[in-house]
């Protein structure tokens, strides 16, 4: 067996679960993966297999449906199906923060009403933080919602960046709310909104304009997401009490990075697997070009960056297990596995020479696939922010 990317210390489940998803990818997701992304075509058959394997309700408690696995398990399968195609581990990224947040923080009412059908896939969750003219200040979310006498809100703004936006039926959406708090992040509010899948209006006040079109990410929907006036019960507040929002879209994301730091991590093993294959059997000057010294070397530092971003993620991902605060080794994978992802991928392009650049070879796709790790989930830029805040802390001058 490679050695590349291998895990120390699962369980007998965990592997067998690795080995079913490992022969899925190489049987059902990498021979069709070029023509649909090519398409720009939403992988139905591959979603539909993703679903009788338990995929959807990996994470979730057995009692709900699923099978109860940890942000470990989940995260090596991420990485397994991004080593196939980078966008199928995307449409079930945001799903799975969605779970995430209900098992974490919703009522006992909400885990029963949605658990077992997300378990399922029946219904489907997205992930609304963004705005248009947001970024990383998350401080600055504008979309509102409004208290009524009764009790009910009304939530009016504009969302952007919606993976899953229009095949989801559930989004978990942040929002402003006036709950009287000196600090803006004590103001804030996560709502369960429902919709029916499906571009235009979803729902009342719910309307979801269409795809938007991308570099790379393709197959899988990105869109807004605009509230007019979306009348919603305060019974879908996540965790039943508002001001909330920010702290549970927080806990969110650490898993998110840590799901972004895998498929980076699945994007480089596919990326060196491509170089490696190709090295063997492209020859110049009479023999294969991975006997010659400069692409030997370039092939042993792609390797060694491969494993460095695959330790570094299953470390975030074992101690978000144990409970802890993690956001400087969840920053800290993201960003090493973004990183180190686009440039093995850069190395097997150059490794692939005037041929990674046709469409005709699976590198070419990896080469726009890539560039989205370098900004989903927070760049690098945010995790340095983060990790160095974080240092200045823990080494602080006594």
């Amino acid at each position: 067996m490679p050695r590349l990317c291998q895990t120390d210390g699962l369980t007998e489940d965990q592997t067998e679960i690795l080995k079913a998803v490992r022969q899925f990818v190489d049987e059902q997701i990498i021979p069709v993966a070029q023509g649909l992304e090519h398409a720009d075509e939403y992988p139905t058959e591959i979603i539909e297999g993703l679903k009788e394997l338990g995929v959807f309700g990996l994470t979730i408690p057995e009692e709900f449906g699923g099978l109860g696995e940890s942000l470990l398990t989940y995260a090596l399968v991420v990485e397994e199906i991004a080593r196939g195609w980078m966008s199928v581990s995307g449409v079930i990224n945001t799903h799975f923060i969605v779970a995430y947040m209900l098992v974490q923080h919703g009522t006992d009412e909400q885990k029963r009403t949605y658990l077992p059908r997300m378990a399922t896939g029946e219904v489907r969750g997205a992930f609304s933080m963004s705005e248009p003219g947001l970024g990383s200040d998350v401080s600055a979310v504008s979309t509102r919602a409004t208290r009524a006498e009764d009790g009910s809100y009304s939530i009016t703004g504009q969302k952007m960046w919606l993976t899953n936006g229009a095949t989801s039926t559930l989004v978990a959406v942040l929002t402003k709310t006036d709950e009287g708090a000196e600090s803006v992040y004590k103001n804030m509010t996560t709502f369960l909104v429902e919709k029916e899948a499906g571009f235009g209006q979803t729902a009342q006040g719910v309307t979801v304009p269409g795809k938007i079109d991308k570099m790379g990410y393709k197959g899988v929907e990105t869109t807004e997401l605009v509230l007019e006036d979306h009348r919603i019960s305060a019974d879908q507040v996540l965790g039943g009490e508002p001001g909330r929002g920010f702290f549970q879209m927080m806990d969110g994301v650490e898993v998110g990075r840590v799901n972004v730091a895998a498929r980076a991590c699945g994007l480089a093993w596919r990326g060196f697997e491509l170089g490696v294959a190709y090295a063997q059997q492209r020859k110049t000057f009479g023999k294969p070009i991975a006997e010659h010294q400069a692409v030997l070397f370039r092939l042993a530092e792609m390797a060694t960056k491969v494993e460095v971003a695959h330790t570094m993620m299953v470390r975030a991902a074992r101690l978000k297990d144990t409970g802890q605060r993690m956001d400087v080794e969840a920053g800290m994978a993201k960003m090493v596995a973004s990183e180190y992802a686009n440039e093995v991928v850069e190395d097997s392009f150059r490794i692939h020479g005037g041929y990674g650049y046709s469409k005709e070879y699976e590198i070419e796709r990896l080469m726009r696939e890539v560039k989205f790790m370098l900004i989903g989930e927070g760049t690098s830029d945010i995790q340095k922010m983060i990790i160095g805040r974080s240092l200045l802390k823990d080494y602080q001058l006594r």
